[in-house]
């Protein structure tokens, strides 16, 4: 309790991922809760049967109240392998029930009036199914704004309400263009977005009443990330960095106006003012045009001799934006060369982009980053030997794959934590939530489409590989440490 500094109840196992959302009473919250593991369960089961509950703060979880999931109302669609969350909105009569098919994108939800949910027989309303393209929503008291590729894979936003919700009659508040939309969020004065232009992003903002959206103005071109907003307080929290300028957080006010806020200010090394970047297209192996930042002293040379390590991951539709690392420093301030690689299965360019590194379109993936590696080769930024490629978690199938597809293009290979055995990973606790993104081994389309992004399936004898650092947390939920330790 904040007033007391001191902690009310007794620890609450099993919510591992438990999206809390406070109700307006401030006494209560919803939470995500696993199923209970006992001897002798899969650890596939470990993400199964997943429910939403109801905890009033002081008492004891076995008083809790399940809201929704698996079994739990036959007014919501909710299969075991499915995620469940409720989400109440200050401001707002209704809550929402968030179903999520594992790591997909496309959103089920469902509204009920806030006062029933606990109560038998909640009325739930289905608000959108998967397939209308629903990734992202906010609310503003009864109505619900949702983020849709429904009308362009640059997506829109539209607007419907919660006590009958309609999308075949929902009105578009904000239209599609050559920007990307992303993360919707509603304050008091107006709806909040996120657009991005390649890479670069900016927050726009839709005072409400109005038809036309403004940009919040910024003092540089970077990654603008909204962190907080909500319906009852004008304004809303973001963030603004650069690849070679650290994060600042700003507010913008109730007319829209942005002002750092010194709560993170920058540091003698937060800004360095003798590093460069590029940013360029680079021409895959179908033509597709690639986008690849390149970041450097200002006095390096094209001599093909400097350190060069090319980073990527390319899937889930997440886009690499700039972004400063202080760790980086060290490197770079040696001669290093740091590039950035947004090859498809990001969302660098919208759903399309994404969906171009998906399940049987996922060599477009590692074949964009061989493309930026011969680029960089190509310019004489670098040369085989001296360059290191880089990918994490999901971005161990980029590099894996890279490398042994064209072992004599890289010196050095660093998987942190890489999904490496593609055909083995679905046994897994953390495999079945992420059938939706890469396939199952049960359909034969899509096992074959893991077995080419299988890194340790492609490995050939007598073949000379590039030197591989093997990073992993022997407890990491995500990826199993056994994908790197076998």
């Amino acid at each position: 309790e904040t007033a007391t500094r001191k902690r009310i109840g007794t620890p609450i196992d099993r919510a591992q991922f438990p999206g809390i959302n406070w109700r307006p009473d401030s006494r209560s919250f919803f939470f995500l809760r696993q199923q209970e593991m006992k001897p002798g369960m899969d650890a596939t089961q470990r993400y199964q049967y997943g429910r939403s509950w109801l905890h009033v703060a002081g008492t004891d979880a076995s008083a809790d109240v399940m809201v929704a999931g698996t079994g739990v109302s036959p007014r919501m669609e909710v299969l075991p392998t499915d995620l469940t969350f409720t989400i109440a909105t200050p401001g707002s009569r209704f809550a929402l029930g968030l179903v999520l098919a594992g790591v997909q994108r496309e959103l089920l939800l469902y509204a009920a009036p806030l006062e029933t949910v606990g109560k038998p027989d909640t009325p739930w309303v289905k608000i959108c199914d998967r397939s209308d393209k629903i990734t992202g929503f906010a609310v503003k008291g009864d109505d619900i704004y949702l983020l849709s590729y429904r009308e362009s894979p640059r997506f829109s936003i539209i607007r419907t309400g919660l006590a009958a919700p309609d999308l075949e009659s929902a009105p578009t508040v904000v239209a599609p263009s050559e920007q990307v939309l992303s993360e919707i969020q509603a304050a008091k004065d107006a709806l909040y977005y996120q657009a991005r232009d390649g890479t670069v992003k900016r927050v726009k903002r839709l005072a409400w009443g109005e038809t036309q959206a403004t940009e919040v103005k910024l003092p540089l071109e970077g990654a603008a990330n909204l962190l907080t907003s909500r319906p009852e307080v004008a304004g809303a929290l973001l963030s603004l960095d650069a690849w070679t300028r650290a994060r600042e957080i700003y507010a913008v006010d109730g007319a829209g106006k942005a002002s750092n806020t010194g709560l993170q200010p920058l540091g003698p090394f937060d800004a360095p003012a003798d590093l460069v970047t590029s940013e360029v297209k680079v021409k895959s192996h179908d033509g597709a045009l690639v986008p690849l930042s390149i970041i450097h002293r200002k006095d390096v040379k094209l001599d093909a001799n400097n350190p060069t390590l090319l980073y990527g991951y390319g899937s889930y539709g997440i886009t690499e934006e700039p972004g400063f690392r202080a760790t980086r420093l060290a490197w770079l301030e040696r001669g290093g060369v740091y590039a950035v690689a947004n090859v498809r299965g990001s969302g660098v360019y919208g759903q399309d982009w994404y969906k171009a590194g998906f399940k049987a379109t996922k060599p477009n993936t590692w074949k964009d980053f061989i493309a930026c590696a011969e680029y960089l080769i190509e310019r004489k930024y670098t040369s085989p030997a001296k360059l290191g490629i880089l990918g994490g978690s999901a971005g161990g199938i980029l590099v894996g794959r890279a490398m042994t597809e064209r072992p004599d293009l890289f010196a050095a290979v660093v998987p942190a934590v890489g999904a490496l055995d593609m055909i083995r990973a679905e046994a897994t606790a953390n495999g079945v939530p992420n059938i939706p993104e890469f396939g199952t081994v049960r359909k034969e389309d899509e096992f074959r489409a893991l077995l080419a992004m299988s890194s340790y399936h492609q490995v050939k004898q007598n073949t000379a590989y590039p030197a591989v650092l093997l990073i992993h947390g022997i407890n990491d939920p995500r990826v199993d440490y056994w994908h790197s330790s076998k």
